[in-house]
């Protein structure tokens, strides 16, 4: 399954790295765009000089991770395209160009089902999709989220515990499922 992921799930850190630790552990293939990846570059550039290095840094990972995610498409296709926001049509025209099978946003209201489904694709919200995942293979799941909570306890010197840091990273059912684990 290739699933394009939207900038607004890759920008925040946790959400991006339970994201992409899933993928890495052969659930899915993430797709982007390099206009998407300069998206999360440039809303990086408000947390100041070390967080956009940080960013370039991990978008360079990713492309050496994933080197056949970053996907190409022509203006034309981008051109016959309609969403609702038409500054988001480069990411569905990228959903297309990279044949995938749906795109994981937040912003469920600017990529109406109906819209998707006219070119063969399908939307979910972050939660819900790793929720769906964790559901047919919990301890893949469990286990890239006790890695992303250790990195994070490492990284913040804080003692993050997993609930806590999931909700707050916008995967709140997750969370809970996570949370419930014995």
């Amino acid at each position: 399954m290739k699933v394009l992921l939207d900038t607004c799930v890759i920008y925040p850190t946790v959400m991006r790295e339970m994201i992409l630790g899933v993928a890495g552990a052969g659930a899915f293939t993430p797709l982007w765009s390099e206009r998407i990846i300069n998206e999360w570059l440039h809303a990086a550039v408000k947390l100041g000089p070390e967080a956009q290095a940080q960013a370039a840094g991990e978008a360079a990972m990713m492309a050496a991770r994933w080197p056949e995610a970053s996907v190409t498409y022509s203006p034309s296709l981008e051109d016959r395209l309609w969403l609702p926001d038409p500054a988001d049509t480069h990411v569905l025209a990228a959903a297309i160009a990279g044949s995938a099978d749906g795109i994981l946003t937040l912003n469920a209201r600017d990529f109406p089902r109906n819209v998707l489904a006219e070119e063969g694709l399908w939307r979910a919200d972050p939660d819900g999709f790793l929720h769906g995942i964790w559901q047919a293979q919990p301890d893949q799941v469990a286990a890239v989220a006790e890695g992303v909570l250790t990195k994070a306890r490492r990284l913040s010197k804080d003692d993050w515990e997993m609930r806590p840091l999931l909700k707050k990273a916008r995967l709140p059912r997750l969370a809970k499922a996570l949370g419930a684990a014995p």
